[in-house]
């Protein structure tokens, strides 16, 4: 397929699938995948967990911001961190680039995604609940989203494929 979009952000809450989903989705579309968590991990020689436990949740952000504004995004299947909506300098580099699609689901469903995995190290005041953070962000990330796609109950290949069909459409008009 000769796909219009250089460059596809996935946005969402830890355990959306953003992950899962960009690997399957970077080989519907012959792009490369980058998950820019493992990009901060590898700078700092350390994990997300580690930084916020050592470091805290702010200077995980600055870190955050830090790379993803150096790291080469063409040609390129995004999976951002969670925390990424909260720097303008972040999405107005993403939204640049090309569409931004928000991998939406329920809390319960998160909820129970992150309770089944180890610990995520997510960029949010340790005192904040899980809810508190969903709250805080959805407007977020609905506010920067292009594409918004349910990402509740189906199949990461078939939230893949929805994906890009929904992007087949858009004319790749950025750049």
């Amino acid at each position: 397929m000769d796909y219009p979009h250089q460059t596809i952000s996935l946005i969402g809450m830890p355990g959306a699938g953003k992950s899962t989903v960009g690997v399957l989705l970077a080989k519907h579309c012959g792009l490369l995948f980058n998950d820019s968590d493992l990009d901060i991990q590898a700078r700092e020689g350390m994990t997300l967990q580690e930084i916020l436990e050592l470091r805290g949740h702010m200077a995980l952000r600055q870190v955050e911001e830090e790379v993803l504004l150096a790291i080469p995004i063409d040609n390129t299947v995004l999976s951002t961190g969670g925390s990424v909506v909260y720097s303008e300098a972040i999405m107005a580099r993403l939204s640049a680039a090309g569409p931004v699609v928000y991998l939406n689901v329920d809390r319960a469903t998160l909820e129970a995604r992150v309770a089944a995995a180890p610990p995520r190290g997510m960029a949010s005041n340790p005192n904040t609940t899980y809810a508190d953070i969903f709250r805080e962000r959805v407007p977020l990330y609905e506010r920067y989203a292009d594409i918004t796609i349910d990402a509740s109950d189906s199949s990461p290949e078939a939230i893949a494929l929805r994906i890009a069909d929904q992007l087949a459409v858009i004319p790749a008009t950025r750049r």
